[in-house]
């Protein structure tokens, strides 16, 4: 089983094991730049959301937007059954998590309220033994906090042998930060992100890590 390699799995969410549908995204954001009066194109949905061009504070300075006006208005429009609704399981994650016989973790920047609607919508809550949302109280992947939250919820000793899967940098470097075997998935083009991600483990499906 590829669960013997590792004492315990952690999972980032959004982009890794759920998605959801582009229409939703697009809808935000328009009600967004309706009350910033700033239009945003379809690319620049996609990046943000995604978080495609790195830390997305430092993204929407370089389009010359605030970041605080932009997240409480981001934070008040977001609303987690309508997020909920639109967002599904990728095949590929029920795959893996279906073969894994050990602890499993989520380790996510979404808040709790919206990742508690997402795992109820999708019926997959009872998948995981703990749920971490990040936070400045425990810090924000990269940091390692979130992670050492979880490896402590499971009962897993932070030098163990434990690995986290996300889509993004900020998941490898809190993987490689708290001395985890990181693994990304790329959900995209590396051409659209710009880049390649190094991780210890890279694959375009969550299954390729059962080889």
């Amino acid at each position: 089983m590829a669960s013997a390699a590792y004492d315990a799995w952690l999972f980032d969410l959004d982009g890794t094991l759920i998605d959801v549908d582009p229409a939703h995204p697009r809808r935000v954001f328009d009600e967004i730049g309706d009350r910033l009066s700033r239009e945003f194109t379809d690319e620049e949905v996609t990046t943000l959301w995604h978080g495609l061009g790195g830390s997305r504070n430092a993204q929407l300075r370089r389009w010359g937007v605030d970041p605080e006006p932009f997240w409480d208005a981001f934070h008040e429009i977001e609303d987690p059954i309508r997020r909920a609704e639109a967002t599904y399981l990728y095949d590929d994650a029920e795959r893996l998590v279906a073969d894994l016989d050990g602890p499993i973790g989520v380790v996510t920047h979404s808040q709790p309220h919206l990742t508690e609607a997402a795992l109820d919508h999708l019926d997959i809550a009872e998948w995981f033994d703990t749920v971490v949302c990040c936070g400045d109280d425990i810090g924000w992947k990269p940091d390692p906090g979130p992670v050492y939250r979880a490896l402590s919820d499971l009962g897993v000793a932070a030098e163990r042998s434990a690995i986290f899967v996300g889509d993004s940098p900020s998941d490898v470097g809190a993987a490689w930060n708290a001395g985890l075997t990181a693994a990304h998935v790329e959900r995209f083009d590396p051409r659209e992100r710009g880049h390649c991600v190094l991780a210890d483990r890279r694959v375009d499906r969550l299954d390729g890590l059962l080889s």
